[in-house]
């Protein structure tokens, strides 16, 4: 089979696992005993797609607050308690194994630090399927999204040019990445965090497609339903 990309390069959390309804509640507790009281959507705007650090300063200057000098060790404790056991996206490993059937090179590039994405994909089930093609901003000097650093790199990895990779991302931040690094990219909006304003957010950042399940996400590659199965 003949795909219109030579590699397809994926986000992850809301992607591939479905961590961010469990992240959006792990944050409001950490909030909380913050004395920050956000809601629901506030919390996906403020952290989807965002590295620790970007959230922190998006509330320093939204909202004029600034993070004790522990806060960081705290959230690093209380998120990597939090991922023994991770859901993956419907459909996610079917698209995995269709793309290996199809012999289409693929990989992960996720703003999460290197331990901690290691502890999601073991507990989606997915470490052996993506074994050593998954990477963080470590692999970059710490440059995470919406930087492009991140999915060049995973590019290189692959052999593939980056004009000839499609980037598949949920988030505002990792489209802008992936635009930026002169990939095409896709919207796939199928986790349980998605907000109302994200579909017109991802069209005015340009993204090339929309879609909202991984079903979608085969047919629009022309992946047919028995090399999905396999």
């Amino acid at each position: 089979m003949t795909l219109p990309f030579d590699a397809v390069l994926f986000d992850l959390d809301g992607v591939l696992v479905d961590t961010e309804a469990l992240i959006g509640t792990l944050w409001a507790d950490i909030f909380a005993g913050q004395g920050l009281n956000l809601s629901a959507p506030d919390i996906t705007r403020l952290t989807s797609g965002q590295r620790f650090e970007g959230v922190l300063k998006a509330l320093e200057e939204g909202r004029g607050w600034k993070a004790p000098e522990d806060f960081l060790p705290l959230l690093n404790s209380r998120f990597d308690a939090a991922f023994d056991h991770v859901p993956p996206l419907e459909g996610a490993a079917d698209t995995l194994q269709a793309l290996e059937a199809a012999g289409v090179p693929f990989a992960v590039a996720s703003n999460s630090e290197r331990h901690r994405l290691q502890l999601k994909l073991r507990g989606a089930g997915l470490d052996e399927v993506l074994a050593g093609r998954a990477y963080d901003p470590a692999h970059v000097g710490g440059r995470g999204k919406p930087q492009p650093e991140l999915y060049l790199y995973a590019a290189g990895q692959l052999g593939a040019h980056p004009s000839r990779c499609l980037v598949i991302e949920d988030s505002v931040p990792g489209a802008a990445a992936g635009l930026a690094a002169g990939m095409t990219v896709w919207g796939l909006l199928a986790g349980g965090h998605i907000l109302p304003e994200d579909e017109a957010r991802l069209r005015e950042l340009g993204v090339a497609r929309l879609l909202h399940s991984h079903q979608d996400l085969r047919a629009a590659l022309g992946l047919s339903p028995v090399e999905a199965q396999r």
